[in-house]
């Protein structure tokens, strides 16, 4: 067989391709990298770590709030006619729930509403409630339940001779706390609970409510603490499980979270049995500081706390509490965690404090009021500094994310949405 010879130039071009070929074999050409434009607000940005959603941040007595992305940039800003009393979240269908201030009240405190609106996608109002007069004035914070009624928080006056005649060791008007619940379809209230109708007093063995408050953990000691201008407990936020049908408070004053029930009808919830519980109204559990019914066992916790945040079904810690511990005394606030117990139980003279599963400081943390926490879907949790703005921090405890947004006003708390969510996705962004 005859060799074939080819001309130089032909193999120095088969030389040539093959090298080509060899090193498009050998690397890819990588596409560009997108350049993360970040706002000046963002401090802190770990992309791989940060869960990409969206935050409502709700500007604490304010006219308006706005929703932001992780980048720092701002989606959307909600105006308003009145100033925020308070809360204020999405709902499913894209409106807001919000609780505002009333004008010309005869009595308020630091918190105060009185009006409760459901508002449209387009600033219209699609629902008022107004609940504020001499004698009652909602505060703080509203909760949609799932029946769809809305659940607030409200001051009670109790004239000064009608609180000596309870117990309550003062000279002057008291405002107690109630919780009621309405129907929006017809403005009607169909539930309510009051702290007055719960309470115990060991000041004068001769006035009702007498007993030992360390023997009566499910009773409300209204003494516990001295104040001048009346505002005994100051409740300053509200949560609901709808799988056993509890209420969970913040009680700032007392340094608490207090548990109720729910599925007493409106007569059994001023009554000391009744219910699933079979407790009445009475409390069914509380937690943060033993110390508020004379309880020397069990470990003082929260200085001030704000919002009970009942972790839902579909959240890491499922059924557990967050709460934010202000944390005054130490001038250095804490997110805890804990797991409620199975079944709620509140006896005299033990430790009736839950178990922290997880918790977050930071010496960069403290805030003396407002603020709170929520769980994302990834598991991180976001965290809102009243006077400062937000962190999200991984379960390993890591600071992936800050936001500084102090210019723009202290935030009440903030909540946070999926971009698949339904809240979002009716927005129309």
């Amino acid at each position: 067989m005859k060799k074939k010879f080819y001309p130089i130039y032909i193999l120095l071009l088969l030389c040539f391709l093959a090298n080509v070929s060899c090193n498009n074999d050998d690397s890819q050409i990588e596409p560009p990298v997108e350049e993360v434009v970040l706002s000046e607000e963002v401090e802190v940005y770990k992309a791989d770590k940060l869960e990409n959603s969206l935050t409502l941040a709700v500007i604490n007595g304010g006219k308006s709030s706005y929703l932001v992305d992780k980048k720092g940039e701002i989606l959307k800003v909600w105006d308003f006619d009145i100033a925020l009393g308070n809360d204020l979240e999405l709902l499913p269908d894209g409106k807001l729930l919000g609780i505002f201030k009333a004008a010309n009240l005869s009595f308020s405190f630091g918190g105060f509403g009185g009006i409760v609106r459901i508002i449209n996608l387009d600033g219209s109002i699609d629902w008022e409630f107004n609940y504020h007069s001499e004698n009652y004035l909602a505060h703080h914070d509203v909760e949609m339940l799932p029946n769809g009624n809305v659940l607030i928080i409200a001051w009670e006056r109790i004239l000064a001779l009608d609180a000596k005649n309870m117990g309550i060791d003062v000279n002057h008007d008291v405002f107690t706390e109630s919780l009621i619940e309405v129907n929006p379809s017809n403005d009607q209230i169909v539930w309510e609970w009051h702290t007055k109708d719960h309470l115990v007093q060991d000041i004068d063995i001769n006035l009702p409510n007498y007993g030992v408050v360390k023997d009566n953990p499910q009773l409300i000691n209204h003494n516990y603490t001295k104040s001048a201008d009346g505002n005994l407990m100051h409740i300053n936020g509200i949560d609901y499980d709808p799988i056993k049908d509890v209420i969970y408070m913040s009680v700032n004053f007392y340094s608490e979270v207090w548990v109720i029930d729910h599925s007493t009808t409106a007569i059994e919830s001023s009554l000391h049995e009744g219910g699933t519980y079979n407790r009445g109204g009475d409390l069914i559990y509380r937690f943060g500081n033993p110390e508020a019914y004379n309880n020397t066992l069990g470990k003082r916790l929260f200085y001030n706390n704000h919002f009970p945040n009942f972790l839902e079904s579909d959240e890491l810690g499922a059924g557990n509490v967050l709460i934010f511990n202000n944390n005054y005394n130490a001038g250095q606030s804490t997110v805890h965690e804990f797991q409620m117990p199975a079944n709620f139980e509140l006896n005299p003279n033990e430790d009736n404090e839950p178990l922290e599963v997880w918790s977050f400081t930071d010496t960069n943390l403290y805030n003396p009021r407002i603020s709170g926490a929520v769980r994302l879907k990834n598991g991180n949790t976001l965290i809102c500094e009243g006077d400062y703005g937000l962190w999200e921090v991984t379960p390993q405890k890591e600071i992936v994310w800050k936001y500084n947004g102090n210019n723009k006003g202290n935030f009440w708390r903030a909540y946070n949405y999926s971009l698949t969510d339904s809240e979002i996705i009716n927005l129309k962004l």
